[in-house]
């Protein structure tokens, strides 16, 4: 057996409110639409991978949400253009990423990051 897929489920009371943060400013795909329930992604191949934590490192919360984007200061650029507040960073941290922190209209704290 191989996993193909993980996908991450977010309970929320309007999934229409995901279009401007995950599909306009991150720029996902709507894959799928159902009205209860909406699914983004890419066709871009993607890891799969599930992490655990006690911290979000440099003493930060544990985000809900980690996305690797190619464009740190792309994906920076239009979530501020969108009208969402940074919690943290951007940061480059000692592990070999730089990221932020942001959260999402349904209030989930978003890990956004790129290798350096």
């Amino acid at each position: 057996m191989k996993v193909k897929r993980i996908v991450a489920n977010l309970a929320v009371t309007d999934p229409a409110q995901a279009e401007r943060f995950y599909g306009k400013a991150l720029g996902l795909d709507l894959l799928m639409d159902h009205g209860w329930i909406a699914t983004y992604g890419s066709d871009a191949k993607m890891s799969v991978q599930l992490s655990v934590a006690t911290e979000g490192g440099s003493g930060t919360p544990v985000p809900d949400l980690s996305i690797e984007v190619d464009d740190l200061d792309a994906a920076l650029a239009r979530l501020h253009a969108g009208g969402f507040a940074i919690e943290y960073g951007p940061a480059t941290e000692p592990w070999g990423v730089r990221r932020f922190y942001v959260r999402d209209p349904f209030g989930k704290l978003v890990n956004v990051l790129a290798h350096v």
